[in-house]
């Protein structure tokens, strides 16, 4: 049976090993070679993560998965294309495939939960600019952003609760929920990009399912290393804060991010933790949604929710 419809789920990329690092890196700089001293920081942090990332696998694991329940739910043949932005498979090449493959209608969704112009937006870009250069180019459906579908928020609040009994009752008496999601440079501030207005709700809509009333605040992490001001307070500067403030306790719920990758494995497994145990802050940290059931399940509502829209752009 001939294929209509697809998706193309697109995701960062990550390096594939040790020897795959400098050339990831000078792709994620726009093709200028990083320096010696930057490789080498990059490469302390994959060999402190055991010089792999799982970011790919996983990508792969959530891409097969939503091909198959799509295809159930549709009754039909429904395809997936995996498109990284500094990886291969790249988007471009994604691009070309479905476009050889005849697909007439194709979703574009990127596995990032919150719309900014400098993330989703650049990804449905690059697609929609490879798409455009086809003459008769499928149907393209872009999905900015599925922050609040129910099967994500509910994946999130369960693994809060879960969470929130691995510390003492002495600790849950002053106790931190602490949400952290990606920073970016703050001038999308000036544009009234939504990311942090979607961040934010996306942990208000997980928090009216925790009872009781345990304290929660946003914190930004992995900021990028240019001159310019990023978005704040990092969870590097919020961890001495609240300690200082008679905080016993932290749970870190990194609901900007759906997988395993260096940003949680060392950003916030090593780094954050560290300084966690260094200011005696109880830590634990919510498991990454990964390839979990309900996380394709929320990428399946977002593809109905569009096509309901009637979303479609040529």
């Amino acid at each position: 049976m001939p294929i209509a419809q697809a998706v193309l789920l697109m995701a960062h990329g990550a390096a594939q090993g040790m020897d795959d690092l400098e050339r990831y890196y000078t792709h994620i700089r726009g093709g200028r070679p990083p320096q010696p001293e930057q490789l080498a920081e990059l490469a302390d942090r994959y060999r402190a993560i055991g010089g792999h990332s799982p970011f790919l696998s996983i990508t792969e694991r959530t891409a097969r998965a939503l091909e198959t329940v799509l295809s159930a739910r549709q009754g039909k043949p429904f395809k997936v294309y995996l498109g990284l932005k500094h990886s291969p498979p790249f988007i471009e090449d994604a691009v070309r495939a479905l476009v050889a493959d005849g697909i007439e209608r194709v979703y574009g969704l990127v596995l990032a939960p919150h719309f900014s112009e400098l993330s989703v937006g650049q990804y449905l870009a690059t697609a929609q600019a490879g798409l455009n250069r086809v003459p008769g180019s499928p149907a393209w459906i872009p999905i900015r952003s599925w922050h609040l579908q129910p099967p994500l928020v509910r994946l999130l609040a369960r693994r809060t609760r879960v969470g929130l009994q691995t510390f003492s009752a002495w600790e849950r008496g002053a106790l931190t929920i602490l949400f952290t999601a990606h920073s970016l440079p703050a001038r999308i501030l000036a544009s009234g990009d939504p990311y942090p207005d979607q961040v934010r709700e996306t942990g208000e809509a997980v928090m009216k399912q925790v009872p009781g009333n345990v304290a929660y605040e946003f914190a930004w992490q992995s900021r990028g290393r240019t001159n310019e001001v990023w978005l704040g307070p990092d969870i590097l500067e919020r961890l001495p804060e609240l300690s200082a403030r008679g905080t016993r306790a932290v749970l870190v719920v990194p609901l900007g991010f759906v997988s395993d990758h260096l940003e949680i494995q060392y950003d916030l497994d090593q780094q954050a933790k560290t300084l966690a145990r260094e200011m005696n802050l109880g830590w634990a940290r919510t498991p990454m949604p990964n390839a979990d059931p309900e996380l394709v399940q929320a990428l399946v509502e977002s593809i109905v929710a569009a096509d309901g829209a009637g979303a479609e752009v040529r």
